[in-house]
Order: structure tokens, then C-alpha cells, then sequence
């Protein structure tokens, strides 16, 4: 057994006061289950049952009954819940009395005054009822209460046509600040009123005097004739006579009066056909008045009337009736195809679509309207996509008009569009060039594809809205009126909905196919098969979009998915638009990295070999900044918006990249070893300049006009040096910000063929440099037929080894200008190689004499000594070789000598062995 319902409760009334027969809506909670389940309704104590209509649990509609109390509850009873309670109250007025003369917002019914002290339907003309003021005099109104005067005339009324007429009453609320001599002027006026209608009586009867003394005299000659004759006799006579008279008297009356009786009986008619005329005039005028409403647009009008006539005439028996009404079917039906016609026309807005559907849906139209639009709007769409690519292949196409209709005039927005921002704030490298200026809204030097992808999604983005809100009120049931609600058309209408779910998200997802497809052909036509290729492809690809079209074509279409996503269209009807944009993600990211690796293998064009005081040129920095803008051109595309996912997620992805990036870093490598190889003639030196802080011990630089194989190889290593510790780190760092994958790998391969370069350029500057030193030891120590077993005492250090220390200076004076931290490092190789062909020397000699012996030792000795600061353990170990090759100084002369001599050497060469001195090492380090 289920659980009693909860009594009825009312919490709200509106309004909440009026008179009598007002129309109140009744809200609360368990108001019944239905109809038949109310049994009671009173407001202020007056049974309101009979105009109670049920709408649902919570609300009930009604009109107020004459009720005693002036303020009440308001009190439901049901089947289910019993008698209820009431949180609110209703106040009942009592209804202002308007005269026949007096203004009023409502219709006062014009019927024959009811004169309620004689109880008589006297029949006067109603202007004569009510006059407006009795006293004909002004009416001033007095402010006093109507509360305090019911309280001092109790059961009084200041009605004059009332029964309980108080005088006072009316003297107090009318006339309270009347002067007495206006009152006397009233009085007058009174007692004429009463005159007139005395005189009108008096002048009645004296007109029809004539007629009583006729009557009496006839009178007065019957009685003396019954007196003069017997009274049988005269009464025989008599009766005769009388009706002789009588019968002649009917005669005459009906000669005289048949034609004015047949006109009556005619006039009785024709006015008899009037009413009924004037009584059903609804009816008869109602054919035309649809007619006209249609043509005026008042298609509420012609609905209200139609729904009238139906519940009046539509079952009835009478042929004029049924003949009238048939007129007004027929042109009803007219009306449900014309506006069919105009529901399914295209293009219209969505307040005429829901307003001709309900219109449809109150004429009962066959069929499914709102459905019928669903899909008229469907393939409205598609059509309008397709016109909008074929008017790129065939713009003087006459089709391409449905593009330009005013509802779809998508260029008329004064907003300014981001292709026209883009082509006055960047100058892009590739592609068309830009104006700054434009004829009209679409007239832009733009790629095509990118003009057509954005005219495409800002069509969608304008109807689909519609289209989808269109969908939601065919579910919701707010296409139809409250008179389809109650017909249950409403209900009808939502379990087709629920039985159509299905067919609509397959008209969704065929928009969004067609819209990807749509953008994939023009952007992506590789990620198309062959057969859709034919169907959405079909551009002329002169060139790929750069990166920066890319970019803004994945911003325009972002937006165009959160327009969509705004309107709460499930997600997975959205998914292929998110496939869509990450699938021009990764493609962006290829191009831009692509064009990347170009611009980078240009920038050997730029090289202006302008060397600052630490060595370096420009190019690195190009080079970094080049990288930088690519990858800060790539932020809005790398970051990931709500639903998007990260662009990295595929491994083939991250591959792609990875390859992509190690090309650019190995491009930049290669242009490097370009510019350092490359033979003289090819490189135009003209505008070379050295920094004038950087120190120049010959001014070698600023005597030539070109730099030499040499200059440009040191120029090339000290890049590579600052690449390797500061240029190739910084970028992977960047790499890294803007979530790169596989950036170790990126660095170390990078590094590793930065290296690489590295050492075949300084091998190339070793070669060139220490090859003429080391090849012309031989020759000096041999020249003049030199015996080192037949040899002078030496007096000092002989020419060649001078030779060889001054030569070894200029390349230190050389790189010194260059790039002061490469000193150490060529210092040292070169150091290697001479000192490792002077062990070579030194060891095929195959004796030495005394004095040969203290020659090599000096000269070995004072080249160990003067390179000391570049000594590394491979020429430390030659020159070691090298005196191990030597015989041993005995004696302490030789030793001495040998000492002096080495002084000797230092000192008349001080100045030139400046650059090998600790001091300027210490100061080269700084």
C-alpha cells in the first residue's frame, strides 16, 4: 500500500488582491494529481471550484467568486492530500462604480438600468440612467476614507440609484467644501428636474382629452338610447349593431393597415435575418479576414480565429454553417503549405523557424515540421560549404549567389579580421607579399587556402549555432504554444525527439566530416585518400603555407571549436576537430623547423666577418636568435588548449622533430666549415672590420683589404669554441622550455659534429702555420755546410732558431689578434711540432763533437726556454729526447758558458720574447 500524499500547500498568489471574477494563478505543493483529483478551491471563504482549472502539481488557475470576507486564505482540498493550508492571503476590493459618462479601462455593458427602490425595468435610454451629477452642480471630492464613511453609514450607500441612499453621504464625499449658496443653486436645480417630469404627466393627459370626451359622449347616447327602448328590444338591436360596427370596423382596419402590417411582417424578417447576420457575422466575415490577415503577416490573428471557429462551428449541422466553415478549412490548409513553404525556405533566422513551427504546430499540420526544418537547415549547411570551396574554382559561378546573401554576408563584419592584422604587422618571407591597404573584406595577397579556411569556419561558426539551439527547443518542447501543450502535441513531439537522437548526431558529425574534410584538402591533402581527395582536394599547391599561415589557420580554427564547444555539443561529436588541429600542429612544427633549416643555411650570406674583442662574429648570434623566433613563433602552437593534446604525444612525432632539429643544428655546422674552406677569391671581404678594442700587435688586419685562409680559419674556430659553451646550450634550453623531446640527444649529436669541425679546422690552421716552421729547421741548421762534429765554439744562437722563434711569434701575434683565448691552444700544437722535428733532427745526428754538442744543447735549451708557457707533456717529452741525444758537458767551463750564452740570447732578444712571458699569459688569461 503506498504512502498517503502530503495535504495541499499553497505559497504564492498573483495577484494577490482585485474584485470580484479577477483571474488569479494559484502556486504551490501537492496541488493534486490531476483534474479529477481537486474537490475543493475557496478564496476568502467563496467556493472557487467551478472556474478552477488544474495545470500541474504545483499551479492552479481560477477567478475569484463574490466573496463576504475583504481578505481570506486561500484553501485547496484533493482526493490524495485532504484539505490543505495556505502560507499567503488574498485581498478582495470592492469594485469602483463607473458611471455611464465616466472613462474606464475595461467595457461597461450598456444594459437596461434596473431601478432597484421600485423594482421596475423602467426601459429609459441609458444615458438617462446614471446621470453623472444629479445636483448640476461641480463636483469637488472629498479625501476623506471610504472606511471611516462605511463606519459612520453603516448599510448606507452614496449610490443615488441605490436602495439604501444616504444623502449625507453623498453630500460628504461629493460636495464636502461646497459653499451653501452653490448648495441653494442645487436645490433649485432639483426642484426643476421634479417640475419637468410633473409637466411631462400633466401634458399627457391634456393632449388625449379630445379623446376621452369623443368616448364619453358615445358612452352617454348608448345609455340614453338602452333607456328610451325596452331593454330586450334595444338589446337584440344592439348587439346587432355592434357587431355590424365591429365587422366594418375589422374591414376598414385591415384595408387600412395590410400594407403597413406586410411591410412589418417583411421588416420582422429582414431584421430577424440581420441579427442572425450580426449574431454569426464571425463566421461569414471569417474567409475574408483570414485572407487579409495572411496578407498582412497576422498569422496570431488568423490562428486565435481559426481555433475559435472550430470549437463553435466545427461539428455543426446547420448547411449554411457547414458551407462557411468548409471556406475557412480550405484556406487554413492554404495557410499550412505557405508556411511550410516559408519554414523550409533558406536561409532564415531562428526566431522565424521556431515562430512558423508553433504556427504550424496550432494548425494542427500533418507530420513532423520542426523535424522537417531540422533537416532542410542540415543540408542548407552542407550546401553553403561546399559553394564556399567551389567559389575558389569557379568564382564567376552563379551558385556562389547563396554566399552572398544578406543572412550570410560574412564579410559585412567591421571587425577587423586577423589575416588583415597579420599582413600589416608581419612581412613574411615566403609566399605573396602583403598591402597594406585592401579594396574590400577579402582582397588580401593571403594564400588562398587561408582565406577560404577562414570564410569556411566563420560560416559554420554562424549557422551551426542555430541549428543546434533549433534541435535543443524540438527537444525541450519550447517550439510549441501553451495550446499544443495541453493537446499533448508537446509530448508527442519529445519522444520523437528521443527517437531521432541518432539521426541528428549523424547530421552533426557529417557537418564536422564535411568541415575537416574540407580543411584537410587545403591544407592537408595528404592526409586525404584518393577518393576524398577528388572531392575536398583539388588546390594548386604552388608552394607549402610557411609556418605563420599555418599558425594562424590553427587559431582561426581553435576559435571556431570553442564557438562550438560553447554551445554544449557533446565532445565526441567534436574529436575529429581536435584530430583536425593536432594533425596542423605537427604539420606546423615540421614546416616552420623545415624553414628553419633554411634560413639557417643562408646565413653563410651574412657573414660579415666583423670580429668583436672576443673573437667572435655575428654569425652565432644569428644563429641563436634565428632558432629563438622560430621557436617563439611556435608558443601558441606548442601550448595545449582545454581538450587538445600535446603535440609530442606520437612517437613518430618526436622523431620527426628530433631529425628536424639536429638537421638545423648540423646546417648551421656545415655553413660554418662553408665560410672557413671556402678559397679566397669566393669571399668578399671588402666591408671587414675588427673591433678597434681589440688588441692588434702588427696591424696586420687593417693593412689588407682580405682576410686570409688562415684569418678566417681562427675566426671560424673561436665561433665553434663560443658555440660549444654558450650557443648550442642556450638553444637547448630553449628546446627544453618549449617541451622539445629527445633534446639530449639533440645537444650531443650537435656537439659531437661541432667537435668534429672543430678539430679539422684547427688540424687545417696547424697545418698551414707549423708546416713552414718545422720544415725550415732542417735547412737552417745545415745552411753554410754546418758539421756538428766540426764545429766553433758556439758564440750564440744561431739564425735559424731565431728564424723559427719569430715566425712562431707571428702566428702568436696572429691568433693573439684573432681571438686571445686560442693562444694556448695553437701555441702548444705548434710548440709540439717543432719541438718533436728537432728531437727527429737531433736524433739522426750520428755523433757530436764537443763544441757541436754545447751548440745543440744551447739551441735546444733556449728554445725549451722560451716557449716554456706552451710546454705540454708531448714537447716537453721531445725536447727531453733531444738533449738525451746529446753527450753529456762535462766540465764546469762548458756549463758556464753554456749558461751565459743562454742569457745572453734572452737578453738581446727581451722585446721579441715579450709574448712568452708568464706575465703575458697571465694577462692574455684575463
Amino acid at each position: 500500500m503506498s504512502r498517503a500524499r502530503q495535504p495541499p500547500l499553497v505559497t504564492g498568489i498573483s495577484p494577490n488582491e482585485g474584485i470580484s471574477w479577477t483571474k488569479v494563478t494559484i502556486r504551490g505543493e501537492n496541488l493534486g494529481t490531476g483534474p479529477t483529483d481537486l474537490i475543493g478551491l475557496t478564496i476568502c471563504g467563496h467556493n472557487c471550484l467551478l472556474t478552477a482549472e488544474w495545470m500541474s502539481a504545483s499551479k492552479i488557475v481560477c477567478r475569484v467568486g463574490q466573496a463576504k470576507n475583504d481578505k481570506g486564505d486561500i484553501i485547496v482540498t484533493t482526493k490524495s492530500g485532504g484539505k490543505g493550508t495556505s502560507t499567503v492571503s488574498f485581498k478582495l476590493l470592492k469594485p469602483e462604480k463607473i458611471g455611464i459618462l465616466d472613462q474606464s479601462a475595461v467595457w461597461v455593458d450598456e444594459m437596461n438600468y434596473y431601478d432597484m427602490r421600485t423594482d421596475r425595468n423602467k426601459g429609459i435610454p441609458p444615458l438617462s440612467l446614471r446621470p453623472a451629477n444629479p445636483l448640476g452642480i461641480e463636483i469637488d471630492k472629498g479625501r476623506f476614507p471610504q472606511k471611516d464613511l462605511e463606519s459612520l453609514f453603516p448599510g448606507m450607500s452614496a449610490d443615488f440609484t441605490s436602495e439604501n441612499f444616504s444623502a449625507a453621504w453623498y453630500l460628504i464625499e461629493n460636495h464636502s467644501t461646497t459653499s451653501f449658496d452653490q448648495l441653494k443653486t442645487a436645490v433649485v436645480n432639483l426642484k426643476k428636474q421634479a417640475n419637468k417630469k410633473n409637466e411631462g404627466s400633466l401634458a399627457y393627459v391634456k393632449g388625449g382629452l379630445s379623446t376621452f370626451f369623443e368616448a364619453q359622449d358615445a358612452l352617454s347616447a348608448i345609455h340614453q338610447k338602452l333607456e328610451a327602448d325596452g331593454t330586450e328590444k334595444v338589446e337584440g338591436s344592439m348587439t346587432q349593431k355592434l357587431e355590424n360596427v365591429l365587422n366594418r370596423a375589422s374591414n376598414t382596419a385591415d384595408t387600412l393597415f395590410q400594407e403597413v402590417l406586410g411591410r412589418k411582417d417583411k421588416a420582422d424578417s429582414t431584421r430577424n435575418a440581420l441579427n442572425v447576420l450580426q449574431r454569426f457575422k464571425f463566421l461569414f466575415n471569417l474567409p475574408l479576414n483570414i485572407e487579409r490577415n495572411i496578407q498582412k503577416g497576422d498569422y496570431d490573428v488568423v490562428i486565435n480565429d481559426y481555433e475559435k471557429a472550430k470549437s463553435l462551428f466545427g461539428k455543426t449541422e446547420v448547411q449554411v454553417f457547414k458551407k462557411y466553415y468548409a471556406e475557412v478549412e480550405t484556406r487554413i490548409e492554404a495557410l499550412r503549405e505557405l508556411l511550410l513553404d516559408k519554414l523550409l525556405e533558406t536561409p532564415s533566422t531562428l526566431h522565424d523557424q521556431k515562430r512558423y513551427i508553433r504556427y504550424l504546430s496550432d494548425l494542427h499540420a500533418p507530420g513532423d515540421p520542426a523535424w522537417q526544418c531540422i533537416g532542410a537547415q542540415h543540408q542548407w549547411i552542407l550546401q553553403l560549404m561546399h559553394n564556399c570551396k567551389e567559389s575558389y574554382f569557379f568564382p564567376l559561378c552563379s551558385g556562389n549567389a547563396l554566399l552572398h546573401s544578406p543572412m550570410l554576408d560574412l564579410d559585412s563584419d567591421v571587425r577587423p579580421s586577423p589575416i588583415g592584422h597579420l599582413s600589416q604587422t608581419a612581412s613574411l618571407k615566403r609566399g605573396s607579399s602583403f598591402q597594406s591597404g585592401r579594396d574590400d573584406a577579402w582582397r588580401y595577397k593571403a594564400p588562398q587556402q587561408v582565406v577560404f579556411v577562414e570564410k569556411l569556419t566563420k560560416l559554420v561558426v554562424s549557422q551551426l549555432p542555430n541549428f543546434w539551439k533549433l534541435w535543443v527547443s524540438y527537444v525541450n518542447g519550447s517550439l510549441f504554444s501553451e495550446t499544443a501543450e495541453k493537446s499533448g502535441q508537446m509530448e508527442r513531439s519529445k519522444k520523437n525527439a528521443r527517437q531521432r537522437q541518432n539521426d541528428f548526431k549523424k547530421m552533426i558529425q557529417e557537418v564536422m566530416h564535411s568541415l575537416v574534410k574540407l580543411i584537410r584538402g587545403a591544407l592537408l591533402p595528404f592526409s586525404l585518400r584518393e577518393g576524398e581527395l577528388r572531392q575536398y582536394g583539388g588546390w594548386e599547391m604552388k608552394s607549402e603555407l610557411s609556418g605563420q599561415w599555418l599558425t594562424h589557420v590553427i587559431q582561426t580554427v581553435r576559435l571556431s571549436s570553442e564557438s562550438l564547444t560553447a554551445l554544449e555539443i557533446p565532445n565526441d561529436m567534436l574529436q575529429i576537430i581536435q584530430d583536425l588541429i593536432l594533425d596542423l600542429r605537427v604539420r606546423c612544427i615540421i614546416v616552420t623547423l623545415q624553414h628553419t633549416a633554411e634560413d639557417i643555411k643562408r646565413l653563410a650570406e651574412k657573414e660579415d666577418w666583423v670580429v668583436d674583442n672576443e673573437g667572435l662574429t655575428s654569425l652565432p648570434s644569428q644563429f641563436e636568435q634565428c632558432i629563438i623566433h622560430s621557436l617563439q613563433s611556435l608558443k601558441t602552437v606548442l601550448d595545449c588548449k582545454p581538450g587538445e593534446a600535446s603535440v609530442f604525444q606520437q612517437q613518430k612525432t618526436q622523431e620527426d622533430v628530433c631529425q628536424l632539429s639536429i638537421g638545423i643544428m648540423q646546417g648551421f655546422i656545415d655553413c660554418l666549415e662553408q665560410l672557413s674552406t671556402k678559397p679566397d677569391g669566393d669571399i668578399d671581404t671588402s666591408h671587414l672590420s675588427v673591433d678597434v678594442s681589440s688588441p692588434d700587435l702588427f696591424g696586420s688586419i687593417h693593412e689588407e683589404s682580405s682576410l686570409s685562409s688562415e684569418q678566417r680559419l681562427l675566426i671560424a674556430l673561436s665561433n665553434c669554441r663560443y658555440l660549444e659553451r654558450h650557443t648550442f646550450l642556450n638553444i637547448a634550453e630553449h628546446f627544453e622550455k618549449h617541451g622539445f623531446q629527445g633534446v639530449d640527444k639533440i645537444t650531443q649529436v650537435s656537439m659531437e659534429s661541432l667537435k668534429e669541425l672543430d678539430q679539422r679546422l684547427f688540424e687545417m690552421y696547424i697545418e698551414f702555420k707549423a708546416d713552414p716552421i718545422v720544415g725550415s729547421l732542417e735547412p737552417g741548421i745545415y745552411a753554410g755546410y754546418f758539421d756538428w762534429k766540426d764545429c766553433l765554439l758556439p758564440t750564440g744562437v744561431r739564425n735559424y732558431l731565431k728564424e723559427a722563434l719569430v715566425n712562431i711569434i707571428a702566428v702568436h701575434a696572429e691568433v693573439f689578434t684573432i681571438s686571445k683565448d686560442l693562444v694556448p691552444r695553437v701555441m702548444s700544437r705548434v710548440v709540439e711540432a717543432v719541438s718533436e722535428e728537432l728531437s727527429r733532427l737531433m736524433q739522426c745526428v750520428s755523433s757530436f763533437s764537443k763544441n757541436g754538442a754545447l751548440q745543440a744543447k744551447l739551441e735546444i735549451c733556449a728554445l725549451r726556454d722560451t716557449v716554456a708557457i706552451y710546454l705540454t707533456p708531448e714537447s716537453k717529452s721531445s725536447f727531453k729526447q733531444a738533449l738525451e741525444a746529446l753527450p753529456q758537458l762535462s766540465s764546469g767551463t762548458d756549463r758556464k758558458l753554456l749558461e751565459e750564452l743562454l742569457n745572453k740570447f734572452k737578453s738581446s732578444m727581451h722585446l721579441q720574447l715579450t709574448c712568452f712571458q708568464a706575465s703575458s699569459s697571465a694577462m692574455m688569461k684575463t
